[in-house]
């Protein structure tokens, strides 16, 4: 039976569970969803975190340009980041990898052939590529999207079945409720440029993100045909709860 081919991306509030500090915890939560769904599934996980990782035992000269010292933020935390991945991920039987990428790379056709050719051979060995921005070289990402774009320009590339995006809400919520101080999630969306009057535009705490990056980050996935959900992150069992219908998450075909 073919497996279902599944883009996580995990922002960096859901992986602090919006506090200061990596949550292990919430890491242990998608490794056990993972061990559960690796009959059926298989992923790949764009993830956030580098940075807020760093910030836990790290002060640096902030007398520099302020994007500079996110970088350097950026190269201290990713190491560390990716060894808890794999700390974690070993518990469970999870085999996982690093990958770092940049936008640059989905610009040229030999890169973005590369791209798809060694997540290929990472997933068809039963490894877990652990994508995220090569924040180091490249500024977009940490000045907007909070790895929402590339995630969905992953998802993209290799025509995954399901982009899903972790974050801190049920899904999309409505103007209206937003404004009546009673969210309501969008379950489903139809009408995609209707979607986007919706949206009312806020920054995450810890990423770059925020709702409106997501919604763009729909945008990409949708043009290629790849269906996206948007769910809350920062619940127990968030993935599986999806998948059986037992929360609210908004659904974009």
């Amino acid at each position: 039976m073919k497996k279902k081919r599944i883009l996580l991306k995990v922002g960096s509030n859901t992986l602090t569970k919006e506090t200061d500090n990596i949550s292990r915890g919430k890491i242990e939560d998608i490794a056990s969803q993972i061990a559960k769904l690796q009959e059926t599934c298989e992923f790949i996980i764009v993830s956030s975190g580098a940075i807020a990782v760093a910030k836990q035992f790290v002060k640096l000269d902030s007398k520099s340009s302020g994007i500079f010292v996110k970088q350097a933020l950026a190269s201290i935390g990713q190491p560390h980041l990716i060894r808890i991945y794999q700390e974690i991920f070993r518990e469970y039987g999870l085999l996982s990898s690093q990958c770092l990428l940049s936008y640059a790379d989905f610009d040229n056709a030999d890169s973005r052939d590369n791209i798809m050719n060694t997540i290929k051979v990472l997933v068809n060995n039963n490894y877990i590529p652990i994508i995220n921005e090569n924040d180091t070289v490249a500024t977009d990402e940490i000045k907007f999207g909070d790895n929402d774009k590339l995630g969905a320009l992953t998802a993209s590339l290799l025509g995954v079945d399901l982009f899903i995006i972790a974050t801190n809400t049920n899904g999309i919520y409505t103007k209206a409720s937003m404004e009546a101080n009673a969210p309501e999630t969008i379950e489903t969306v139809s009408d995609f440029d209707a979607l986007r009057q919706e949206v009312v535009s806020s920054k995450s705490t810890h990423g770059s993100g925020g709702m409106a990056s997501k919604v763009e980050a729909v945008a990409v996935a949708k043009a290629a045909g790849v269906e996206t959900w948007i769910v809350n992150g920062l619940e127990d069992d968030f993935i599986t709860n999806a998948f059986e219908g037992n929360v609210p998450f908004t659904k974009v075909k």
